[in-house]
């Protein structure tokens, strides 16, 4: 590289398994209309778009046809109330998600997030596992008025992260995260080992199987 890269990563799926805390929410609000549980494997397919989508998808999913008559947005702040507290209680980091994050920052990269969910809740877990002092800038679902797959939300990241899009790898398991950084004129960079299906790699400039892949993969990005 010519220059210090930045490499952006998403959390949900990409720095973080927090499907069993999730979806451990998504069965309370459930059990709180008297409905059925679902499985983890049908909430990881709402994961990825933020707490909003989340909602809807699930309404979509219980209630097909509004007889239940669920709330989105009373059901946003039920979930927010419940997660919250919760959000690393069962959750953890990928296998390598440390010493890859260290590797980078060895090499010169910059690092940052951009992640869906609201920052609040983005800052509460790196800091849980003592990640935050490694990130320049933490771009929250809700620290910009746009969020992925608008590149508005990556660009605003980049920018508070002192970087620039030509220099920037943006690493993450769904298509918000690759249409952001296509629309960001950024790298993207498929992390395999999260919730996305594999064939959203055929998007991304690159994939890695694992984190511990992440730098020599990141790196060839940028040349």
């Amino acid at each position: 590289m010519t220059q210090s890269g930045l490499a952006v990563f998403d959390m949900d799926g990409t720095l973080l398994d927090s499907l069993p805390d999730i979806a451990d929410c998504v069965r309370e609000i459930l059990a709180s209309h008297g409905l059925p549980p679902v499985s983890d494997a049908v909430v990881r397919g709402m994961i990825g778009n933020g707490v909003q989508a989340l909602v809807e998808t699930l309404i979509r999913t219980v209630d097909p046809h509004g007889q239940i008559g669920i709330n989105p947005d009373e059901t946003v702040q039920q979930f927010l109330r419940l997660y919250m507290p919760r959000a690393t209680r069962l959750s953890c980091l990928f296998p390598g998600t440390e010493d890859a994050l260290e590797t980078l920052r060895a090499q010169g990269w910059q690092l940052a997030v951009c992640t869906n969910k609201p920052e609040a809740a983005a800052r509460q877990i790196l800091d849980h596992f003592g990640l935050t002092s490694l990130f320049a800038s933490i771009g929250g679902g809700d620290s910009f008025p746009v969020r992925k797959p608008n590149p508005a939300h990556l660009l605003g990241t980049i920018e508070q992260a002192g970087g620039h899009p030509a220099f920037t790898v943006m690493i993450g398991d769904m298509m918000p995260d690759l249409l952001a950084a296509k629309g960001a004129s950024a790298r993207s960079l498929f992390a395999a080992w999260g919730y996305g299906n594999p064939a959203f790699a055929k998007e991304a400039n690159g994939s890695a199987a694992r984190m511990a892949e992440v730098p020599e993969k990141a790196a060839a990005l940028l040349g």
